[in-house]
């Protein structure tokens, strides 16, 4: 009776190779210029004239990467001897982007991103702390010591406290937990 066929076959019983990452080995000169081989074959510069060095270490990995699409094993040989071992793992490819957002407009795209914009700062002040005591922030989301002359600042993120900045009934309490000091501001 004739053997079946798996349905799917393996990359290695298709090729008859096993699946391996591509090895990359870059030899340092004294000169800081890198001797590069992926697989055991030279992998020379862009263009002509031009050297692979440790200043160029990024554009290098970018180029052996596709651009970080593949993944790589690499061994960097150093002048003294040492030898340094990594693997440069691929970055997931985006998701493609949804039908709607591709209809949207420039000035949709642009409000979407200033509502994405990075978190804005509360600063919140008291004084009569020992110094150097340590002063607890309430709605308590950090810690923080009083200054040499009995001050205390804390930087509180607004994205956490935006309901009660919208509704523009949040404190924020400064707590000295030696001298017992305690100061309530208004976040509004």
């Amino acid at each position: 009776m004739p053997s079946k066929k798996p349905r799917h076959s393996s990359r290695r019983e298709r090729s008859g190779t096993p699946v391996v990452l591509p090895h990359v080995v870059i030899t340092a000169a004294e000169t800081g210029v890198l001797d590069v081989t992926v697989d055991g074959t030279a992998f020379p510069p862009p263009a002509e004239g031009i050297e692979w060095t440790r200043r160029t270490f990024g554009a290098l990995l970018d180029a052996i990467t596709e651009d970080r699409r593949v993944a790589v094993r690499i061994e960097v040989h150093e002048t003294d001897g040492s030898v340094f071992t990594d693997l440069i793992h691929a970055r997931r490819p985006k998701p493609a982007e949804p039908e709607e957002s591709k209809s949207e407009t420039p000035s949709s795209r642009q409000a979407k991103s200033r509502r994405k914009k990075r978190a804005e700062l509360v600063e919140v002040t008291g004084e009569g702390f020992v110094p150097g005591e340590d002063v607890a922030v309430a709605v308590v989301v950090s810690q923080t010591d009083a200054t040499g002359i009995g001050h205390a600042r804390a930087l509180l993120d607004t994205t956490q406290l935006a309901d009660l900045l919208r509704d523009g009934t949040g404190e924020a309490v400064l707590f000295g937990r030696v001298s017992g000091t305690t100061v309530r501001r208004r976040l509004s």
